[in-house]
């Protein structure tokens, strides 16, 4: 333990950060920016081949990161995992989506794990950033890793650390964002607060791997039911003729007792669409029904097809039906300002879109090209607007607020107007709320 934590204090150590995504990259920059050396693991080639060059292949990390960290020769990336041994931490930053039956999907975890366990040796420390269900670390990795003749807390250290990365948020960093810490053993505890205390401003320990990650899924079930609760309250609202908006934006003068939550065409992301899931899944072990939180996934998984049948009815006002309208989708990331599309609700409402026969185009200054997705295909590319571009299409839908659209333009220009993010507060003939 005394090499560990004399190699993490002095920043001698090698940190390795295994999956280089969203949570990963920037994670990996933090490390190096304070002087550690970071290896980045990852079986894309693509994202090791931009690193080696310097580049950022996430638009709200800039390339100027990515250069300077690996120009300073602190920041390496490989797809080779047999490195691993090389490492004195092991950050894994991978995907865990749920199944089609929206069961937890651990195979990036465990697969990971498998792929390292051959590599492990003594004084290294373990990190599971990856958000999962209470006893994961325990039940999952820990025999993994302790399969390898180590002992958890002696000879090797587990942790389980939540990512809390806010994409596009200017006011959160890396580094100013508390982190949750949870060991197996008070030692490895220590360790871990050892890891993260030297790159982040505050560590919050807590008493178990497990209090870790039902603190990850408290956070992320207390969105996704209070959304959902807007988003239902929207729908009454909008039936009484009344604009949600103008009431969330009344009800937050309260200084006490309230928290502004805002309604939309649904959920997305990684963390609020699949997260509370994976509580509702492990509580059923234990003979619970998470009421609140299946009841919130029903609400928010609904808004698509609730947004759909909005824009139905108004081209239907206009004597147009759904089949053979060109449609123009705003926005296709599942938040402002960024270029992640991720359980964007925007996709589904193009399928939706697609289904009922509407010709279906997008503009998104974030996403220039519809990527490659694992469930979702469509092969377009972002419609630069002008005037004459809006004016062109039968609905014009806002489902992505992002600043660089010039939404007075866009007001002005569109024959029928769907805004499913409160944009638009004055009434006017072309507008439709959604």
């Amino acid at each position: 333990m005394s090499i560990l934590l004399s190699r993490l204090q002095s920043k001698k150590s090698i940190i390795g950060i295994v999956g280089l995504g969203y949570v990963g990259l920037p994670l990996a920059l933090r490390f190096a920016e304070e002087g550690y050396s970071v290896l980045g693991f990852d079986i894309d080639e693509f994202k090791i081949q931009k690193i080696e060059t310097g580049e950022s292949y996430i638009e709200h990390i800039p390339t100027t990161a990515v250069k300077a960290s690996v120009a300073a020769k602190k920041f390496f990336a490989t797809t080779n995992f047999s490195k691993i041994s090389d490492v004195d931490a092991i950050i894994l930053c991978v995907p865990t989506p749920l199944n089609k039956y929206r069961e937890p999907d651990l195979s990036f975890v465990l697969n990971t794990v498998d792929s390292i366990v051959p590599y492990l040796r003594k004084d290294q420390i373990v990190s599971l950033e990856s958000t999962t269900y209470p006893g994961t670390t325990e039940e999952e990795l820990r025999p993994r890793v302790e399969s390898r003749g180590l002992v958890v807390g002696k000879d090797i250290y587990l942790v389980f650390s939540p990512e809390r990365e806010d994409p596009g948020n200017p006011n959160f960093t890396t580094r100013t964002i508390p982190k949750v810490v949870g060991g197996s053993t008070p030692a490895c505890l220590e360790a871990g607060v050892a890891l993260y205390g030297g790159v982040i401003d505050r560590v919050v320990p807590v008493s178990s791997t497990q209090a870790a990650e039902m603190t990850k899924l408290a956070e992320n079930i207390h969105r996704a039911v209070n959304i959902g609760l807007v988003n239902e309250m929207k729908i009454v609202a909008d039936k009484m003729g009344i604009d949600i908006h103008e009431v969330i934006d009344a009800a937050a003068t309260k200084p006490f007792g309230f928290v502004a939550y805002r309604p939309g065409p649904g959920i997305g992301g990684h963390c609020i669409p699949i997260d509370p899931f994976y509580l509702t899944w492990k509580a059923r072990e234990y003979g619970i029904h998470t009421r609140f939180i299946e009841l919130a996934g029903e609400i928010n998984t609904a808004m698509p097809g609730y947004v759909m049948k909005k824009i139905a009815v108004a081209l239907n006002d206009r004597e147009k039906s759904v089949k053979g309208s060109k449609v123009l989708v705003l926005g296709i990331s599942y938040k402002k300002n960024i270029d992640d599309m991720r359980e964007s609700p925007s996709v589904f409402l193009m399928e939706k879109l697609r289904h009922d026969g509407a010709i279906v185009s997008y503009s998104d200054p974030h996403v220039l090209d519809f990527p490659i997705m694992r469930e979702h295909h469509f092969e377009l590319s972002s419609v630069k607007l002008s005037p004459e571009v809006v004016a062109s299409y039968d609905c014009v839908v806002l489902t992505t607020d992002h600043d660089k659209f010039d939404y007075e333009m866009i007001g002005k220009n569109a024959k029928l107007l769907v805004d499913t993010r409160g944009k638009y507060r004055k009434p006017q003939a072309n507008l439709v709320k959604a």
